[in-house]
């Protein structure tokens, strides 16, 4: 078994079935996976804000950073290994509110928001989510049967 990481503002794809995608710290980021189970393709994203248009500069350099540049992005990537859109399954994790207890700046709710707006334009529904609250997330995607499972602070392991 080969452990992929996959950083902040970062994405991989894979379809090698000894591989396991893994994304740490989720707070107020999302972690989207998606996953083929036909030519068994599967791809993580973890990105941090809603809209590249506060930093374009930054969206050039690092797409993954922003939703509206990396879910396209990991779709494309996942669709050029042979996965197909109408077998995709979508599972989601983070959003929470850890660092703006007060909810000043709602960077989950908004990051959340955007993803649900996407989706629904494009007609992808999302099959297994594990969003908000306060805590952290680690998300693991196994490529071989596309199982995803979250370690969740205050929680431990849990199946998504």
């Amino acid at each position: 078994m080969a452990l992929v990481t996959v950083g902040i503002a970062d994405l991989k794809v894979s379809k090698d079935p000894e591989d396991t995608l893994v994304t740490y710290s989720l707070g107020a980021c999302i972690g989207l996976a998606v996953y083929d189970p036909v030519v068994k393709v599967g791809g993580l994203l973890h990105y941090m804000l809603p809209d590249s248009s506060i930093n374009k500069e930054k969206a050039a350099t690092h797409p993954a950073m922003f939703a509206n540049k990396g879910i396209p992005l990991l779709f494309k990537q996942c669709y050029s290994l042979g996965a197909d859109k109408q077998r995709l399954i979508i599972k989601v994790a983070g959003a929470s509110q850890i660092m703006d207890n007060a909810g000043a700046f709602n960077i989950g709710k908004r990051n959340y928001a955007i993803l649900r707006k996407m989706f629904w334009k494009n007609n992808i529904r999302i099959a297994g989510e594990d969003i908000g609250g306060n805590v952290n997330r680690t998300m693991y995607m196994e490529i071989r049967d596309g199982k995803i499972n979250l370690k969740v602070s205050k929680k431990g392991m849990i199946e998504l």
